[in-house]
């Protein structure tokens, strides 16, 4: 993907939008020191060059009864480009995944998984992950606590100045 060429104005309204997506339109403006229509076709135009994937709400997990988080390391006998994209793939039909990561180095993919408790995951474990076509280890981590969370990436205003 192509490097976007992105002002002062363009990356206040990305911070913004990142910290609060439920932002008005009219907020958003005055933040970024613009006028609301601008403002709207800035966040259409960043929407469109796919700096801004989506919006969503941040779920509490525990308090929807996902007790359990798990880091799992898979390695896969053969690292082809078609058997990454298929256990890809397959991995995109878990729910329980809420994220994959393709990796350089000893592990082909790190997930992460959740639970609603430690037998759900073992469950999920077993008829799932470790039968999966291609998998030829699994070594799994178990989440304690979460200290930092942050979505996104750092918005630095002040370099472009």
């Amino acid at each position: 993907m192509a490097r976007i060429k992105l002002d002062k104005i363009d990356l206040k309204i990305l911070r913004d939008l990142q910290d609060n997506g439920r932002m008005t339109n009219v907020e958003l403006a005055h933040n970024a020191g613009i006028s609301p229509p601008p403002c709207l076709r800035r966040v259409r135009a960043l929407e469109e060059t796919g700096c801004i994937r989506g919006y969503h709400a941040d779920l509490d997990a525990e308090a929807l009864g996902f007790g359990v988080t798990v880091f799992a390391n898979v390695g896969l006998h053969s690292q082809a480009e078609a058997d990454l994209v298929a256990f890809e793939e397959r991995v995109a039909g878990w729910d329980e995944v809420r994220e994959c990561h393709m990796l350089a180095g000893e592990t082909d993919f790190l997930l992460k998984i959740v639970a609603t408790d430690w037998d759900a995951y073992q469950k999920f474990l077993t008829a799932n992950l470790t039968s999966a076509p291609n998998v030829s280890v699994v070594k799994s981590a178990l989440g304690i606590r979460t200290s930092k969370r942050a979505f996104g990436v750092p918005v630095n205003v002040e370099a472009t100045e």
